[in-house]
């Protein structure tokens, strides 16, 4: 495989079978696998998983007894990628996989690179959600020293030597921000496509339940990065 990507399913049990759908129909413009992490839910996903009508070359299943966090699943779905370049996207498909495809064909038609750093830039979002992004890049920029603007964003797509620099990677969603800032603090170069943000069709989030779970996650972010400036492990 040349493409691996990685993708979390935590109480996603509406979401599956429409989401395998989609990869299905995901063009073979080159060899692409599509981890699923059973992220040790406690709806009746694992029920789903175990029936999923997949091919196992292409899609491949990884369950997770326990959840540790968002950053945990991607971690146990990322060792068993055998792709040169490693991702992710969401379950939730408000990013659907469609939007991954520009992220490929930058990739196969700029072959003689290989440290890339791809990221999407998310569109069509509240001014609510644009706002505390914004706030977290200032912090970070004056965290870091080093501008990282919409971090959260999907997919994320890079070569797989990368893996080998993140030995701290955080069990939660500061991975995100980790990664990004691996990359920068190792020259890689990066690259950002614009993602159409969608609304959810099928089931909830399992942190975004408002305004009050926004300030309550800001925190942990802000908590977790003065922990990976200092070199520390988040878990």
């Amino acid at each position: 495989m040349k493409y691996s990507i990685v993708i979390p399913c935590y109480n996603e049990e509406s979401n599956l079978e429409n989401m395998v759908k989609k990869l299905k129909q995901f063009p073979r413009i080159a060899e692409t696998e599509f981890i699923l992490v059973e992220n040790g839910s406690t709806d009746n996903s694992r029920e789903v998983f175990k029936h999923l009508d997949v091919d196992e070359k292409h899609i491949k299943r990884v369950y997770v007894d326990q959840n540790k966090g968002y950053g945990y699943g991607l971690i146990c779905g990322l060792k068993v990628a055998t792709g040169k370049y490693v991702g992710w996207l969401h379950a939730d498909l408000q990013v659907k996989p469609k939007e991954l495809l520009p992220f490929i064909e930058f990739l196969e038609t700029n072959p003689k690179e290989n440290n890339y750093f791809l990221k999407g830039t998310r569109k069509n979002r509240s001014l609510l959600d644009r706002f505390f992004t914004g706030s977290m890049t200032v912090f970070e920029l004056i965290l870091f020293q080093k501008k990282m603007n919409d971090i959260g964003a999907i997919p994320v797509l890079f070569n797989h030597d990368l893996l080998k620099i993140m030995t701290k990677a955080p069990y939660d969603f500061s991975i995100e921000l980790y990664t990004y800032y691996n990359a920068k603090l190792n020259d890689y170069i990066i690259k950002r496509f614009p993602v159409t943000l969608e609304k959810r069709s099928e089931g909830t989030s399992s942190w975004d339940k408002g305004l009050k779970s926004k300030f309550k996650q800001s925190l942990v972010i802000m908590k977790d990065s003065v922990r990976i400036r200092k070199g520390k492990e988040v878990r």
